[in-house]
């Protein structure tokens, strides 16, 4: 047996317009890199990642792994961070048939059906529709019910499923599309975008948006004293805990997704331990202060090669995808099995809103008060505060 560390080479967004989650995505990796090696690796070798930036250009991430491959030697191959790590590595891990888990990409394996392919996202097997349909039902529930919706979204890939799946569940819940409109993301002012959807008057603005954009969008909102009655959707960005210190009160309102806060019912076996140990070193790494939102799916990600390398006693891509299909797997995201197409069989998309913020402290972000989950119901912390500037002025 070879004496050499097991090399895990991938690709994460170091810098760019997504570093901040994937520079929380690789402090997560390191945790587990180091927990895994102080109970002596697996198969008797000591674990080594090899993470090499992508800049957030997803034209640079095939010669990514064709480096990994060939020069690199890895043992096994895992998906960045969000759909521009992973989609543009699929062709060439297909033509590898190498065993792949991908991290938080949405509906990336919709247009290649690949059979070795998993990923650590809680969207369920329909990941548009399952993102999205929380903002949807929550705002159904509220009197006077809203009527027309506005859909502004970034002219990027991540776009094309939440946006579809806005358009199904405004459907679904009887309500009209009235306006849709795309911006490039390179826009730094939104205030005309914000503008033409305060003139069309609808009642809901529903917002597709990277980590940047998000902050800008919401500073625009505020500028332009938007009177939509529900705001938010499927934004990447209010998540982070930099966005949420830099934008402070502003948020107050916002209807978003999230995928694992610190409520009692998602305190799952090892995350509480991770995420302090994440936290003691976040402004050191100059990460993500709280962690929430990527750290628990990032480490789950590992801990399901982790899982699937030990079960099967084996580095073969073939044994360890065949393995992945069928098994369960515990992790500090839950348990997870995952379905058709690599995704997980049940969605725990949450929704949350912002509620009762009054500074910019990264503190108040750790009290359950201030993101009041919505929806599963059976998590429900609290009830939406309706219309959308009640909840903007409740800072008390």
């Amino acid at each position: 047996m070879s004496n050499n560390p097991i090399k895990i080479g991938y690709s994460l967004s170091l810098s760019g317009i997504l570093a901040a989650n994937g520079k929380t995505a690789l402090l997560a990796h390191k945790l587990w890199e180091e927990n895994i090696n102080s109970r002596g690796g697996l198969l008797g070798r000591q674990v080594q990642l090899v993470c090499i930036d992508d800049q957030t250009n997803p034209a640079l991430v095939p010669n990514i792994y064709q480096k990994l491959l060939n020069e690199e030697k890895t043992d096994l191959v895992i998906g960045g961070y969000g759909d521009n790590s992973i989609k543009p590595a699929m062709p060439l891990v297909m033509q590898h048939k190498r065993f792949f888990v991908g991290l938080m990409g949405l509906a990336v394996n919709q247009e290649f059906n690949y059979e070795n392919y998993f990923v650590l996202i809680p969207t369920g097997p329909n990941p548009g529709t399952a993102l999205t349909e929380g903002f949807f039902a929550v705002a159904a529930k509220q009197n006077p019910k809203p009527k027309t919706v506005a859909i502004l979204r970034a002219d990027a890939p991540f776009s094309k499923s939440p946006v579809q799946g806005a358009r199904d569940n405004s459907a679904k819940y009887g309500m009209e599309v009235v306006f849709e409109e795309s911006y490039p993301l390179s826009t730094t002012d939104f205030s005309p975008y914000i503008h033409k959807v305060q003139e069309m008057g609808a009642d809901i603005l529903f917002m597709c948006s990277y980590v940047g954009d998000s902050v800008g969008l919401v500073r625009a909102i505020d500028k332009e004293g938007l009177q939509a009655k529900v705001v938010g959707g499927a934004m990447i960005g209010p998540q982070n805990g930099s966005v949420k210190t830099e934008l402070g009160q502003l948020l107050n309102g916002l209807v978003n997704y999230e995928y694992w806060l610190p409520v009692d019912k998602l305190m799952y076996p090892g995350v509480q331990e991770m995420i302090e140990k994440y936290q003691a070193r976040a402004q050191h790494e100059g990460t993500d202060p709280l962690g929430y939102y990527v750290a628990p799916m990032a480490y789950a990600q590992l801990q399901v090669v982790e899982q699937a390398i030990t079960a099967t006693q084996s580095l073969d891509d073939e044994k360890l995808a065949a393995y992945t299909r069928d098994a369960v797997f515990h992790t500090v995201a839950g348990d997870i099995k995952f379905g058709k197409g690599g995704g997980w069989t049940e969605p725990r998309v949450l929704t949350v809103q912002y509620q009762h913020l009054t500074d910019n402290s990264v503190e108040q972000f750790k009290q359950a008060r201030t993101q009041v989950l919505l929806v599963p119901e059976a998590l429900s912390s609290g009830e939406l505060i309706y219309p959308y500037i009640n909840a903007k002025n409740s800072i008390k």
